[in-house]
């Protein structure tokens, strides 16, 4: 169960890593072929803000890759379950305000392993 649960932080922990590149250094060339629906004319004068929302990720990150250095498993769980937890609330409202794919992509997989902590 510990393999599977390290495996799920590593795999959210690397989303956010991506989504910080994306948001941070890639907002502009590769936005527009992902948000569609966002005017294309306004990926330029977001980009400060895109970046602000990257560095949050690269903080959600950073909070889940420091549970791999933490040898005390009662610690290391109340890490996890804490940025697993902004993970998931993150992943609420990105569905509530923006689209529901957001849930399932970065919502669900940390509710997954909140819940596998919670149970093992």
């Amino acid at each position: 169960m510990n393999f599977i649960i390290n495996i799920l932080i590593a795999l959210v922990a690397f989303l956010h890593l991506y989504f910080l590149y994306f948001e941070m250094f890639a907002w502009t060339t590769k936005g527009p072929k992902i948000f569609k629906n966002f005017p294309k004319d306004l990926f330029e004068p977001t980009k400060s803000m895109a970046a602000n929302q990257g560095l949050y990720n690269g903080f959600l990150a950073a909070g889940l890759i420091w549970t791999f250095f933490i040898s005390d498993l009662n610690w290391k769980d109340n890490v996890a379950l804490f940025f697993l937890g902004c993970v998931v609330i993150a992943g609420i409202y990105g569905a509530a305000t923006v689209s529901k794919k957001i849930f399932v992509i970065q919502g669900l997989p940390a509710l997954i392993t909140i819940l596998l902590i919670l149970f093992r």
